[in-house]
């Protein structure tokens, strides 16, 4: 009798543990009364642990792909936005190297989702430290507080500058020009304030940082997968 697999509905074999197409476990149900061939003790073990991660290793993973990650992910890399598809590659490989060494060797997506969750929280903490302690060494060590600060009023004036050239290209009356003007000066004086640059300085690492556990999440999820197409546990 052949099975039908119920995520990509292709046909399965009664003896297969897995999907020979996508790599999905087949469930078996037995009940009272119903007979049939034993389960093999691989596939009881693959369906029971396939979802269960062995954090100990795991962690162990994580932490020597966080470290590199973390690094071209800060400020301080040349790499810029590219660090971000390295924290996703990083991810997949941690999940890779965790599951070398774990039988059956093979992971469900959640699982691999999980432990790049983890890698990436890791390589994000590590990321926000060194870029705001570079800042700090730059402006209380290094004594570049004055180079910093003219930098940041550019960025403001170039700001200030895009917002006013949008708003007079749209239309409206000489009351909602000038209470725009008003609430651009507020929000000019704010910016350039001490706490105003240190708090968007702070958010832009924060945004960083959920990037970082967003590609990730999605490199486990896709590690996971490549293991659900190339490793299945022997029947």
């Amino acid at each position: 009798m052949e099975n039908i697999c119920t995520r990509c509905h292709q046909t399965v074999t009664p003896e297969s543990c897995y999907c020979p197409h996508c790599g999905l476990p087949q469930i078996v149900y037995e009940g009272e009364g119903i007979s049939g061939p034993a389960l093999p003790e691989q596939w009881t073990h693959a369906v029971r642990d396939a979802s269960m991660v062995d954090w100990k290793a795991a962690i162990r993973a994580a932490i020597t792909l966080a470290v590199p990650a973390g690094l071209l992910c800060s400020t301080l890399s040349p790499v810029g936005i590219l660090g971000l598809f390295w924290m996703g590659g990083a991810a997949a490989w941690a999940v890779l190297l965790y599951m070398r060494h774990q039988r059956p060797a093979w992971i469900t997506i959640g699982a691999g989702a999980r432990i790049g969750l983890v890698t990436g929280l890791m390589a994000a903490w590590l990321a926000f430290t060194i870029s705001g302690g570079a800042l700090f060494v730059q402006r209380y060590v290094l004594h570049q507080s004055s180079k910093i600060d003219h930098e940041w009023e550019n960025r403001v004036a170039m700001s200030q500058e895009m917002a006013q050239e949008w708003a007079s290209g749209v239309g409206s009356s000489d009351s909602a020009r000038a209470q725009a003007m008003a609430l651009r000066a507020q929000v000019q004086e704010w910016m350039m304030s001490p706490w105003g640059h240190a708090g968007i300085e702070a958010f832009g690492l924060a945004v960083n940082a959920l990037f970082l556990l967003f590609f990730a999440a999605g490199g486990g999820a896709m590690g996971a997968r490549i293991l659900a197409r190339r490793r299945r546990p022997e029947v």
